[in-house]
């Protein structure tokens, strides 16, 4: 008996492990091999993308389509991984391809789209579909916003803030429909919740000045775990990007890898809790029957539960549920709690950086949520708040110490809850739980920015910025155009060259001096010299006019391949031609001169989301420009290699 009653507990694990590695691999698979920009939660390069690093990849169709099956795949795998990161990356995504048109590739354009087809549209576009993602995930508009705000978005204006706001509200509204529709039966399993995931508006908030003591230990607690998770976590990364160097192969079999250890501890370790007798005068059923519930049976005889199964054997939102309820101080052992913490704690830290879209978000909550419940055992004769509120706590204090986001996190937890009676007790954690971590370290996503080299430019500028000069860190040599300039000269430069930006100098006899005309832009040249219009004559090529370009052909490429240089065909006769530059350049581009403090010219170059900066000469009799300050050119990296007796100040 005990031998058949083995065999089919180890067919069950067979069973269990097997289907999660097989959902696991197909995840992996298709992360590594179609969009590899799709793992991990995406907020980062948002982050940066919102910054002013344009990368296509990052926002690309194929990364979108990653995304949405690679979140299915890793979170049904039964991962410790939230999905609420890569539904920031998701919206990005959609909101990238309606501010190009659409995608030619696919052959899913719109006309009408083109009108938000530069910088500063496609900028708000994605800003609100980070909003959206967020509204999404957490049925949290206002919290969207103030995500967007706080985290996401690097410029920020009035004009904004109502777009981002009517994009949650419609977010809102949608999310609203589909949950009536679905509490009619008609999604099967999907059928439960509202806009409040976990109501704890039923649970007594009254709270003395003694239980400030354990909101102070939860935001230090909140704080040393949090800067200790970031720290983990970025040594962690970096030993998986020398796995990931060596191929897609390599991907897949490290989250296979990780999948295997997930299922072992998530069906091994109930063994290892005891049975507990079903607590009398509930509401809910025990032992729970069914996919979720806070008493789940396991291995445990009738009217007996497994409260270790209970958190590993359900989903994340289920596991985060059952801790969050309220009237429970008894449900879980502290044995229990401290084993998924743990449990939790590392399974976040390895599985975050496999090939798989994976959030950060559900990870820290449950383990925010677990050592909150803990803290409420130990400290029970001080306080008389509920097991469920220090949960909320715990996770708020977790969230603080390794995101670093207070505002947001502070609004989505409450409209998660619907308890605004905790409010000042939300606010203080964060506080607390933010201060303590910045001593040690920068937030999670700070963290991740800087480790995939993304050139991130930070609000404030170094202090040993304010003893350099803009004119001691332009890098040259400077590549120039003249008004009129020989097609072959264009050329040569744009295949010697990957500058983006080059400055355009009119010469006599054009003027009376050399002066500074403007700026002009690698992909206007491509496109300028894909139309040829060209002139033999240096003095007739600035009476070309541009009649066969259209009102779009410059506007701001697609997240495809676009125009390259290898398109070009310019032959030996065309070579020697000469093409009037004028029409397609910046005349007024934004310019300092090169005595300016280069702390000032960051925060200019920042807050104005440039992406090239001219210095100009002070001295009249120089030539007219200087140089042309770029983001790599305000790098700490840049200037420390150039000045490396300031790496003491920095």
């Amino acid at each position: 008996m005990r031998y058949r009653s083995f065999i089919r507990f180890y067919e069950a694990f067979i069973a269990y492990a097997g289907c999660n590695l097989v959902l696991a691999t197909a995840a992996a698979a298709i992360c590594a091999y179609i969009a590899p920009a799709a793992a991990g939660s995406g907020i980062p390069e948002v982050k940066a993308y919102l910054n002013g690093v344009d990368a296509h990849s990052i926002l690309a169709p194929s990364t979108l389509f990653v995304k949405i099956f690679g979140s299915i795949f890793g979170v049904s795998a039964g991962f410790v991984l939230g999905k609420e990161g890569p539904m920031v990356h998701t919206g990005a995504c959609i909101a990238s391809i309606l501010g190009q048109g659409g995608s030619r590739k696919y052959h899913l354009t719109w006309t009408w789209l083109r009108y938000f087809k530069n910088d500063r549209d496609r900028r708000d576009l994605i800003t609100c579909g980070a909003a959206a993602g967020v509204a999404a995930a957490f049925r949290a508009p206002v919290g969207g916003v103030l995500f967007a705000l706080e985290e996401a978005a690097s410029w920020w204006r009035s004009a904004l803030l109502w777009r981002t706001f009517f994009t949650t509200a419609i977010v809102a509204v949608v999310l609203k429909a589909f949950i009536g529709f679905c509490r009619s039966g008609n999604c099967g399993l999907f059928g439960k919740g509202g806009l409040i995931m976990f109501d704890l508006s039923s649970t007594p908030t009254t709270y003395s000045s003694l239980d400030l003591i354990a909101v102070v230990v939860l935001g230090v607690m909140g704080g040393i775990f949090g800067s200790l998770f970031n720290f983990l976590l970025d040594k962690i990364l970096r030993t998986y990007s020398i796995i990931n160097e060596r191929g897609a192969p390599f991907k897949i079999m490290l989250t296979m890898a990780i999948s295997l250890l997930t299922s072992c501890c998530s069906y091994g370790l109930p063994w290892l809790a005891r049975c507990t007798p079903c607590p009398t005068g509930i509401k809910e059923e025990c032992p729970t029957i069914g996919r979720s519930g806070n008493f789940k049976n396991f291995q445990c005889p009738p009217g007996h539960y497994n409260d270790l199964a209970s958190l590993l054997l359900n989903t994340n939102d289920d596991a985060i549920r059952n801790l969050f309820s309220g009237g429970t101080e008894g449900e879980f052992h502290i044995a229990t709690l401290f084993v998924f913490f743990v449990v939790v704690y590392c399974l976040a830290l390895v599985t975050y950086g496999v090939a798989v879209p994976s959030g950060l978000f559900i990870p820290v909550i449950l383990s925010g949520a677990t050592y909150g419940r803990l803290v409420r055992r130990f400290l029970g004769s001080v306080t008389d708040l509920d097991a469920g509120l220090f949960a909320l706590l715990g996770a708020a204090s977790f969230l603080g110490g390794s995101m670093r986001m207070t505002v947001s996190v502070c609004v989505i937890l409450l409209e998660l809850t619907n308890d605004l009676y905790m409010l000042p007790l939300v606010m203080l954690v964060l506080l607390i739980s933010k201060t303590v971590a910045d001593s040690f370290n920068k937030g999670v996503y700070d963290q991740i920015v800087k480790m995939k080299g993304l050139p991130y430019m930070e609000a404030h500028a170094e202090p040993y910025m304010r003893n350099l000069v803009a004119g001691d860190v332009v890098s040259g040599p400077l590549v120039m155009f003249s008004g009129i300039e020989k097609v072959g000269n264009i050329m040569h430069a744009l295949k010697l060259t990957g500058h983006n930006g080059f400055p355009v100098v009119d010469e006599p006899p054009l003027t009376e001096a050399p002066e500074l005309c403007g700026l002009v832009l690698r992909t206007h040249l491509l496109v300028l010299l894909k139309g040829k219009h060209f002139s033999k004559d240096r003095v007739r090529a600035r009476e070309q006019i541009m009649k066969r370009f259209g009102a779009f052909d410059f506007a701001k490429a697609g997240s495809g391949k676009g125009l390259k240089l290898e398109d070009l065909e310019i032959g030996e006769e065309e070579m020697e031609m000469y093409v009037d530059l004028h029409p397609i350049t910046n005349t007024s581009p934004y310019t300092v001169v090169e005595t300016i403090s280069l702390a000032k010219a960051a925060v200019l170059f920042r807050e104005l989301g440039l992406r090239h900066l001219c210095v100009v000469p002070k001295a009249p009799w120089r030539p007219p420009i200087v140089g042309i300050l770029t983001r790599h050119d305000f790098m700490p990296e840049h200037i420390l290699s150039l000045y490396p007796h300031l790496s003491s100040h920095k």
